[in-house]
């Protein structure tokens, strides 16, 4: 039986959001319905909202969700309901060229729910990363849900469907962090702070926070960094160099996704070291930079796309560490809110005053 719920769709470019009732039907082959639990509030959201990523309107917001499997479709093994999971917009396929080479955290063909969830007069919604979770229940590809350990919070555990798991993955995957490197992380939101908190847990022994927010640069400490650089004030590129013997950092992290800062992220690493742009440019921006230093300086330039992770292989580790102590995911969480208050988290998600707002059901 169709269920009707409520959830936050973004009807045209830019308008407010609004909390609507929405049809969400019984899933087909392959496909897992979840009783959600708890979603973040994501940049990417705000993204769809204002057009910055598609035109396919309205959209049904949310993707960074935790929630229990409510029901599958009939050929589904891997999960089963009852089954605590986290959605994950990465359900690989097994079977293109990145997946047949051992690679499937690459995944060119990934899976989401081949039925629509719609509007209340039939209108078809476009789900936010193929997710689609600021609602009470949501369809999925049964591959986009990750089970584990159901001890973890859910408002915590969500936060690894997206952001914070961009951020650790851009440390711990894509740039390769490892025992004593010395890494630098610009722009220390949500994204950021989880580069931060992956380059303490692979050991890194200086870590440099920068932004342009003091609060930004208090949370930076609270997930690792060993220095922080508010570049309103200093060079961000001769202070990395500073802080680490004139060189620069072996890996730096671009978290914000701007030219000018993808710019001091190349200059403020080391010869031959590793940028890792994991922040997200609009489709306008242009780089303009010296041809001959991309061949001189050496090294890699890296982009992390959800920190190249595999969500079946990194998600319950993640769990697992964060259950042990050793990973704080619990710090990411700013406040929780109801789900008709989406509209004024993106407000203050734009003024800085949070690092994640979570709605819980």
């Amino acid at each position: 039986m169709t269920a009707k719920v409520q959830g936050v769709v973004a009807a045209a470019k830019g308008a407010p959001v609004e909390l609507t009732t929405v049809l969400v039907p019984d899933p087909g082959p392959g496909e897992a319905l979840v009783r959600i639990q708890a979603c973040g509030v994501c940049h990417t959201d705000l993204h769809y909202r204002e057009g910055g990523i598609g035109d396919d309107f309205p959209y049904l917001l949310g993707h960074e969700a935790a929630g229990v499997v409510e029901a599958v479709g009939s050929d589904v093994t891997d999960v089963a309901p009852g089954d605590f999971v986290i959605l994950n917009w990465r359900a690989v396929c097994g079977q293109c060229r990145a997946c047949a080479r051992g690679r499937p955290w690459y995944c060119f063909a990934t899976h989401n729910a081949s039925q629509k969830m719609t509007l209340e007069d039939g209108t078809p919604l476009s789900p936010a990363l193929g997710i689609g979770a600021f609602v009470e229940k949501t369809l999925v590809a049964a591959g986009q849900c990750t089970k584990v350990n159901p001890e973890i919070r859910p408002e915590v555990a969500g936060l690894l469907g997206c952001g914070v798991m961009a951020g650790l993955g851009a440390a711990l995957n894509t740039g390769g962090v490892s025992r004593g490197d010395t890494v630098a992380v610009i722009g220390c939101g949500g994204v950021g702070g989880g580069a931060l908190l992956g380059a303490a847990l692979a050991g890194a022994r200086t870590i440099i926070a920068v932004d342009v927010d003091e609060r930004k640069l208090d949370w930076a400490r609270g997930f690792g960094a060993t220095h922080v650089i508010n570049s309103r004030q200093a060079d961000p590129v001769a202070s990395i160099r500073e802080l680490t013997g004139g060189f620069g950092a072996d890996v730096v992290i671009e978290a914000i996704g701007r030219p000018e800062t993808y710019e001091q992220a190349f200059y403020a690493r080391d010869l031959a070291g590793t940028v890792v742009l994991v922040g997200v440019p609009t489709p306008e921006m242009r780089l303009d930079m010296p041809l001959l230093d991309f061949f001189g300086r050496g090294g890699a330039l890296k982009s992390s796309w959800y920190g190249d992770c595999l969500p079946s292989r990194d998600f319950p580790m993640l769990v697992d560490l964060h259950l042990q102590g050793r990973l704080p995911l619990e710090k990411f969480v700013s406040e929780t809110i109801e789900v008709g208050q989406v509209e004024e988290a993106f407000a203050k998600m734009g003024r800085g005053e949070v690092l994640r707002s979570v709605v819980t059901f």
